[in-house]
């Protein structure tokens, strides 16, 4: 099975969702698995305003774009093929935003000696 990383934009900060909304995100690898994908991980990013953004040698605290939506997470997810993955996403509970699925190109980490 091929993997994607399914991204999560809201418009809605993390502590104004609803909790039935936040409950669901929770049950997502199970919904996943009866529709025959499988959820490797799933993460939860802290709010934009903890980021510090790397663009050549300048240095921001926060993001470095204004948007409306923010990255709030992403699930790693195995799927047949992109149209599996894309039938996956969208059991993603969103309030007012979306979800991003692009295909996961995997490196191997080479560790010292």
């Amino acid at each position: 099975m091929a993997q994607y990383a399914v991204l999560i934009f809201e418009r809605v900060p993390p502590e104004d969702l609803p909790e039935d909304v936040m409950r669901r995100h929770g049950e997502l690898p199970d919904r996943i698995a009866e529709q025959g994908g499988r959820v490797i991980a799933g993460l939860a990013l802290e709010p934009p305003e903890t980021a510090t953004a790397i663009r050549g040698e300048l240095l921001t605290d926060g993001p470095f774009i204004e948007t409306k939506e923010v990255l709030g997470g992403v699930f790693l997810i195995e799927a047949r093929d992109l149209d599996h993955a894309v039938a996956l996403a969208r059991l993603t509970p969103i309030v007012d935003g979306g979800v991003e699925v692009r295909p996961l190109v995997g490196f191997q980490v080479l560790e010292d000696g």
